[in-house]
């Protein structure tokens, strides 16, 4: 019985704020300008709600708390890099937006399309963000699976059940685009609040009287907790800061997030957004509080385990009801970024590769039928991933930045440098990329350096040293 009410609930809200973003887009004409980047006229507040359902995901509401269970002060870089993200989108996103506007852009790639003249380089460039996201989208499959399993109190196949979301998320792209993903994010953003102020303020309210006391226990229970290790120790200071660079130089760098930035009415819509977003960060403090307050209620979890540490917690204390919706919102924190991410590639592909390179599809009806195809294809290769790649929701976003922040170069230098030569370019994000996951994957961090950091030293080199080198004519900067 616990588990039908709790599944109901999931299944009701998701359903409702799917129905209800269809209704609200049910008589926009549908474009690839309006399906792909809302027609670029997001006010500030439609661009908040966008913005936030995007960045604010399933690593919010599992992921962050999971790390704060497992390692403790590591986990503080999640506060730090976000702010560092807002502060560098004030000035470079209305940068992007005026340089988007201007020539129509859709895409990433496109930016890199018109800015460097190179069409293999915009190619690159597609195939590379592709990849990247396909590891973004398998994390929030993994949450999806998380919730419906302790929702379903282990009474369901959590797997079946998170292919059935998927499906759903894949119906919700086909028919709401980009606009609609801005109307579930309403939904979402406001279910995220209260169920963050339940588990963090009234889980450790209800356990320990007062977060002092619960802090007070925590020292005693796991002294070093709070603290970072040594200076190049695994996940220690150096690693710290340089996590937070990295992760901050690419918090925008992702392909929904350009077009998301496309998506503005103007420039002053981002630098508004840039200014108040961080504002969202303190809803942070809910998670780690939360992560914290499950550390003491239920220890002994490893792995991935820890990504659901609260939500076991809401299930063996707390009525199914408040658990459903709970893990209701979790769900909607999984499927509406996932709409996000699946159009963005799915937009990337039609465009840039289909339409770009090989000719085909030129017409708006030609291009949105691949687009919406093109959305089944990632779907099933993050599906794969997820299948045959389990671990952290925290690892799996680290892979995402490790590949994602190596477009930022591009994008800075393209901004303020004429001299930025397109195969420099093209050469850095090559290196900085390959660094990055050869270390990764020998599980090598040099002096406790995170590997995507040392990628993007070194993907800023090689654009330096061969744009210095490259006889190529000057190109015009994004403010010149």
């Amino acid at each position: 019985m616990n588990a039908l009410i709790a599944l109901g609930i999931i299944v009701a809200v998701v359903a409702a704020t799917i129905l209800f973003a269809a209704a609200s887009v049910r008589r926009i004409r549908m474009s690839p300008q309006e399906y792909i980047v809302g027609g670029r006229g997001f006010g500030a507040v439609f661009l908040w709600v966008l913005l936030a359902g995007e960045i604010y995901t399933s690593f919010t509401f599992l992921g962050a708390a999971g790390w704060t269970y497992s390692f403790g002060a590591p986990a503080f870089y999640i506060m730090a890099y976000g702010t560092f993200g807002y502060v560098l989108g004030y000035f470079l996103l209305p940068w992007i937006w005026a340089y988007g506007k201007e020539r129509g852009l859709l895409t990433s790639p496109d930016f890199f399309a018109a800015r460097y003249g190179s069409k293999a380089l915009a190619t690159l460039v597609a195939v590379v963000q592709v990849v990247a996201v396909i590891p973004y989208v398998t994390l929030q499959l993994s949450a999806i699976q998380i919730f419906l399993n302790i929702a379903g109190y282990g009474s369901i196949d959590a797997q079946t059940g998170a292919i059935v979301s998927f499906l759903a998320i894949i119906a919700f792209v086909f028919a709401t685009g980009l606009r609609g993903t801005a109307w579930a994010s309403i939904v979402k953003d406001a279910l995220v609040i209260g169920a963050l102020l339940f588990v963090g303020i009234a889980i450790p309210l209800h356990f320990f009287g007062t977060p002092a006391t619960m802090f007070d226990q925590l020292l005693r229970a796991h002294p070093n907790h709070l603290t970072l290790g040594a200076l190049a120790a695994p996940k220690g200071s150096i690693w710290y800061v340089s996590t937070v660079l990295l992760t901050g130089i690419g918090f925008f760098m992702g392909p929904h997030s350009i077009a998301a930035v496309y998506s503005a009415k103007d420039g002053d819509v981002l630098r508004r957004n840039a200014v108040f977003l961080p504002l969202y960060q303190l809803v942070m403090l809910l998670v780690f509080f939360a992560g914290f307050s499950a550390l003491l209620i239920a220890p002994g979890l490893h792995g991935t385990d820890a990504d659901q540490s609260f939500l076991t917690v809401v299930a063996h204390y707390y009525p199914s009801w408040i658990l459903g919706f709970v893990a209701a919102t979790g769900a909607l924190c999984a499927l509406v970024p996932s709409t996000a991410l699946l159009l963005s590639s799915a937009s990337i592909l039609s465009k840039n590769v289909v339409s770009d390179l090989f000719g085909r599809a030129l017409g708006d009806e030609s291009r949105m039928r691949v687009t919406r195809a093109m959305v089944v294809v990632i779907g099933l290769l993050a599906l794969g991933l997820w299948v045959a790649y389990k671990t952290t929701l925290v690892s799996l976003l680290l892979l995402y930045y490790n590949g994602v922040s190596q477009f930022a170069p591009a994008f800075i230098f393209g901004a303020l440098w004429k001299r930025t030569s397109p195969w420099a370019v093209g050469a850095g994000i090559v290196a900085g990329i390959g660094i990055a996951l050869a270390l990764a994957a020998s599980n090598h961090a040099p002096y406790g350096c995170n590997p995507g950091f040392i990628g993007l030293l070194v993907n800023v080199v090689v654009l330096v040293v061969g744009s210095l080198l490259a006889k190529t004519p000057e190109r015009r900067a994004l403010n010149g």
